[in-house]
């Protein structure tokens, strides 16, 4: 058969461990054979950003900012014990957290749901999609260590020099050694985080609910909160009571509380680390981290797909040790799939966004078949159900395909 032509070039952000092997499975066996892919390559692997210094992020995000749609396979964020297994320069921010500071934007990440795999939480009925601030926050924090009794403080100096302006804060009067941490985030990302988050639930027709901790945090999460409620009712209040959706706010707690009662089908807008845990828990609820789609949107229509989920070490040394391993490669399939159909909605190629859908329905029916890896297997009530290893499963998709 013909193999589908594209126009513009994806951007192909490779990575670490065992997704960087599925990677290369999945684009041989499911995508190669039927489409010319077109992408530019760049290898976020962490020995090569190490050799680069990182800058190789920095570009692969510039890239993406110029052609609109990338891929991203999932990465290594260094800690010490990872900078003497790899023999590193230093410990290197999370590549995540480079792209999205960039790029700015909200990350949605939503549960592949499939017949037979029933959510943990039993009145789960619907899918819950998890709306994640993409900047700031813990992800781009500065850190200290504190060696000994002193004081710590946080200044901040205005760039004209008006005295009036210059704010400093006692943090805390150390008695010895500790730790410090500071955090930053900007009135415009948050305010096209919001946007981001009304526009969607709009077009998703369902109700948003947004949580932080504002009685604690009276500026921080308080500026988040006072930034959701203004960008609401002067923007978006209209179109909710017309498409009969709600905006709701409460507190994190009593978010998870309300989510864990509910049947879902709606967005939870969360800060950046909070969507980070709480996409974690909700995929792996519904399932399996490896079934949690996940896509970055800018304020100036950029998406950038990826799995949701790690590098899945614990199987790449299964790997390496010449082990066959069943690695779950749906989240990972998904982003590509997303990546080819967004990538073919802005050129206008129909046979691209097909394939896309396609694609993710042979996933999705071979599943249901009852051919499936380790991690659903323990879990699916599905009769004649197999457990199979990753190349036999994405054999099995390839076939249905």
């Amino acid at each position: 058969m013909a193999k589908i032509q594209m126009k513009t070039p994806l951007v192909e952000m490779d990575g670490d461990e065992m997704t960087r092997i599925l990677w290369k499975q999945i684009k041989d066996t499911l995508i190669l054979p039927f489409v010319d892919l077109k992408t530019e390559y760049y290898d976020l692997g962490l020995k090569h950003r190490d050799e680069t210094d990182d800058k190789i992020t920095v570009e692969s995000a510039e890239a993406t900012k110029k052609y609109g749609v990338a891929v991203k396979c999932a990465t290594i964020t260094p800690n010490a014990q990872r900078v003497e297994e790899y023999s590193l320069k230093k410990q290197w921010k999370s590549p995540n957290g480079t792209i999205r500071a960039i790029l700015d934007g909200t990350v949605f990440r939503a549960p592949i749901m499939v017949k037979g795999v029933s959510p943990t939480v039993r009145t789960w009925k619907k899918p819950l999609t998890i709306a994640r601030h993409a900047y700031g926050d813990i992800y781009k924090d500065v850190e200290m260590n504190i060696p000994c009794a002193g004081t710590l403080k946080m200044t901040f100096e205005p760039s004209d020099g008006d005295a009036a302006k210059r704010q400093e804060e006692v943090v805390f009067e150390y008695k010895g050694p500790g730790v410090a941490m500071a955090m930053h985030n900007l009135e415009k990302s948050i305010s096209s985080f919001a946007r981001a988050c009304f526009k969607y639930a709009l077009d998703t027709k369902q109700d948003l609910w947004f949580s932080t901790k504002d009685t604690i945090s009276k500026k921080y999460d308080q500026t988040f909160k006072l930034i959701f409620e203004d960008v609401f009712e002067k923007e978006f209040k209209a179109g909710f009571e017309k498409e009969g959706i709600t905006y709701f706010y409460t507190l994190i707690d009593d978010a998870v509380a309300r989510v864990i009662r509910s049947e879902g089908g709606f967005i939870w807008a969360c800060k950046n680390y909070d969507g980070d845990v709480m996409s974690d828990m909700v995929a792996t609820a519904f399932g399996s981290l490896a079934m949690m789609t996940s896509v970055l949107v800018s304020p100036d229509g950029v998406y950038e797909y990826e799995a949701a989920h790690g590098t899945v070490t614990r199987h790449y040394y299964q790997h390496l040790e010449g082990k066959a391993t069943s690695t779950n490669p749906m989240a990972t399939i998904f982003a590509w799939s997303g990546a080819l159909r967004k990538r073919g909605e802005l050129d206008g190629i129909d046979e691209l966004v097909k394939f896309a859908d396609k694609l993710e329905k042979a996933s999705i029916e071979t599943i249901e078949s009852g051919q499936m890896t380790k991690d659903l297997y323990a879990i699916a009530e599905i009769p004649n159900k197999k457990s199979l290893t990753s190349a036999e499963f994405l054999d099995a998709i390839a076939k249905k395909l």
